[in-house]
Order: C-alpha cells, then structure tokens, then sequence
C-alpha cells in the first residue's frame, strides 16, 4: 500500500506541474517545441495545430489547466509561423523515462512523415509508472503527409 501511495503521489506531482519551457532543437527541417513524459493519451497518434489558440490549448489541455479562474503561470514557446505545427502523442509505456528531447532529421516518403529521433539507452534503474508521452514539434509547411512515425538512431 506504501509503494502504491508513492507512485500515486509521483504520477499526481508530474500530471500537475507547468508545461516545459521550449526546448532550444533546430535540426535543419525540425523543430522541436515543446515534449513532455505525462499528459499524453493511450494511443499513438498526431493532430495538426493549425493555430496559437489552438497550441496553448494543447498545452494547457494535456494539464488539467483548462477551466481555472486563474492560470498559472506558464511560459509557453512561439508558435512558429509559415510551418506546420504537429503535436504527436506517443501512446503508453510501463516506465516514466519517455520523453523526446531532440529530433534529428523528418522527411517525407510515401505520405509518411519520418521523425528520427535519439534512440532511449534501456537498462538500468527506472521509474515504474505508466506515462503518456507526448511533444509538439514544426516542419516545413511544404511537407505533406497523412500518417507520422517515430525512427530511433544512436
């Protein structure tokens, strides 16, 4: 019951914390905005943010910030203009210790957008709660695509 009352406190402490500043990963064609461990769904998949009310929204929604009198504090990144913002959800995984925190290349090839990103070294000691994935990154507007799929590399 102890250990049950830990993890409920670590997962109740990450769902509510602020969105993280943006993260500074220009890799050319790629933009990483903003990625978080928790806050994401169940299922894998992406949405295209078409606009800024639309961006802080996602922000704010995968919080529970949305309807407070008064919101926090939060400092949210710009949306770019002149690309195409997506927010991609990762799914969920067993351990706490998804996150994106870079994005090395994205390309286009058969209506699927390609994001290569860092491979997660696996061993090791981990946080054993479930977590939902998520992050917000741009790309050209020119890119287009019907489906987004994950490449992991060293």
């Amino acid at each position: 019951m102890k250990r049950l009352l830990v993890l409920s406190t670590a997962i109740l402490m990450n769902c509510t914390a602020a969105p993280s500043q943006k993260i500074s990963d220009r890799s050319g064609n790629a933009e990483l905005l903003v990625s978080e461990s928790q806050g994401g769904t169940d299922e894998a998949g992406f949405t295209i943010i078409k606009n800024e009310k639309e961006f802080r929204n996602s922000i704010k929604g995968s919080f529970g910030l949305i309807g407070l009198k008064k919101e926090p504090s939060v400092n949210y990144p710009e949306f770019p203009r002149n690309k195409k913002v997506i927010l991609y959800q990762m799914g969920i995984f067993r351990s706490g210790s998804h996150r994106i925190t870079s994005i090395k290349n994205a390309s286009v090839e058969n209506n699927t957008l390609y994001v290569e990103v860092p491979a997660e070294s696996s061993g090791g000691m981990d946080i054993q709660v479930l977590s939902n994935p998520w992050f917000i990154f741009a790309v050209p507007s020119d890119y287009q695509f019907t489906s987004v799929k994950l490449k992991y590399s060293n």
